[in-house]
C-alpha cells in the first residue's frame, strides 16, 4: 500500500492512503534506523512511502520513495548532523516579525540559502503587520525592497486584521506548503486565520524573555478546503545545510553568484582576494552586509563539516 506521511512525533508516525482517505498509526521497521545517515530522523511528513497493515491495523512502513526535497534544522542530538523538517514541499513560507518576537536577517538568511541549496521555492511573509509604526513600517518595506531586487517573492500580511490572506491563499492554493519561523512569530495562527476548523493550538509570548513558547511539538500536515496542504512545524531556531562544500556556498547567494561572476580570478572565494568584485560590491551597499555574514558563517561550518 503506498501512503502519504501527515504527522511525526518521532516514535510513530501517522499515514494517509490517499486513494481510500484513510489514516493509519505506523511504525517503521529496525532496518530504517540501521541506515547510515547523518539526519537523525529517517522518515519526515511530506515523505511518501509503501507499507503493509498487519493485526489491530497497525501499519509498518517498509519503503520510502525519493524525495524531490527537504529542509532540515541543527539537530539537538550532537551525536547527527541534522533533522529533517519537512519534505517534498512546494513552497517554503517564512513568517518574520519585527517584534514579538523579532526575527534576525541573519536568520532568515540562512533559510533562504537552504532552500536554494535544496530547490524549494521560498516566499517570504512580513507577519504581525497590524502591530507595527510608521518606522517600522518603512523597515520592512526596505528590506522587502532587498529580497525582491534580489528575486525573492515577499508579502505584507495580519492574522487578525486579515491583511492580504486572501492574496496568500491564492498563492499556495493546490500546493504543498510550509510555515517557518520562531516559536511565537504567529504560523500556528496564521493557519487558524486561513481555516478556522483547524483550530490548531496556539500561545501568548512570553513577556518576560519576548520568545514564543514552543506550542507546536511536532509536525503535521493539514489539508486546505480550498486545496493543497500546509505542514505546521515547530518553531525553528536555526536551519542547517549537509553534504554541502565551502566552494558551493556562494551559488546558494543569487546575488553574490552573479556579481561574482566579475571577480579578477574564476575560483574567487569572496574572501580577501584581490580585485574580488563582491568585497567591492559590499563597500558600495549593492551587496547587503547582513546576508555577506552569513556567506561566511556558512562557509566556516561547510569547512568544518568536511573535517568530521
Amino acid at each position: 500500500m503506498k501512503g502519504l506521511i501527515t504527522k511525526s512525533t518521532g516514535s510513530w508516525y501517522q499515514v494517509l492512503e490517499q486513494e481510500t482517505g484513510r489514516f493509519f498509526e505506523a511504525r517503521i521497521r529496525g532496518k530504517f534506523k540501521l541506515i547510515k545517515t547523518r539526519l537523525t530522523n529517517p522518515l519526515a511528513v511530506g515523505d511518501r512511502v509503501e507499507f503493509s497493515l498487519e493485526q489491530d491495523d497497525v501499519a509498518w512502513i517498509t519503503k520510502i520513495e525519493p524525495r524531490k526535497n527537504y529542509l532540515i534544522r541543527k539537530s539537538v542530538n550532537l551525536s547527527k548532523e541534522a533533522h529533517i523538517i519537512a519534505s517534498n514541499i512546494d513552497v517554503a513560507c517564512f513568517i518574520f516579525t519585527v517584534k514579538h518576537p523579532e526575527t534576525s536577517l541573519g536568520f532568515l538568511d540562512r533559510f533562504l540559502a537552504c532552500c536554494e541549496a535544496y530547490n524549494i521555492t521560498p516566499l517570504i511573509l512580513f507577519n504581525k503587520m497590524d502591530m507595527l509604526n510608521d518606522d517600522e513600517k518603512d523597515f520592512v518595506a526596505s528590506f522587502r525592497a532587498l529580497y525582491e531586487h534580489i528575486g525573492y517573492e515577499t508579502m505584507e500580511i495580519s492574522s487578525y486584521s486579515k491583511m492580504n490572506l486572501e492574496v496568500l491563499t491564492e498563492t499556495i492554493k493546490d500546493k504543498v506548503s510550509v510555515f517557518f519561523g520562531h516559536s511565537g512569530s504567529g504560523k500556528s495562527t496564521l493557519v487558524n486565520a486561513m481555516q478556522p476548523d483547524l483550530n490548531i493550538k496556539t500561545s501568548e509570548i512570553s513577556v518576560s524573555q519576548l520568545k514564543g513558547k514552543h506550542t507546536t511539538t511536532f509536525a503535521q500536515m493539514h489539508f486546505w478546503d480550498f486545496g493543497g496542504s500546509v505542514i505546521d512545524t515547530p518553531g525553528v531556531r536555526e536551519f542547517a545545510m549537509i553534504d554541502v562544500q565551502k566552494e558551493e556556498i556562494q551559488h546558494y547567494f543569487p546575488e553574490i553568484f552573479r556579481i561574482g561572476r566579475d571577480c579578477k580570478f574564476h575560483n574567487c572565494m569572496h574572501l580577501n582576494e584581490p580585485k574580488c568584485a563582491v568585497l567591492a560590491n559590499i563597500e558600495t551597499g549593492e551587496i547587503e552586509e547582513t546576508r555577506y555574514l552569513t556567506y561566511l558563517k556558512l562557509m566556516e561550518e561547510a569547512e568544518e563539516n568536511s573535517a568530521l
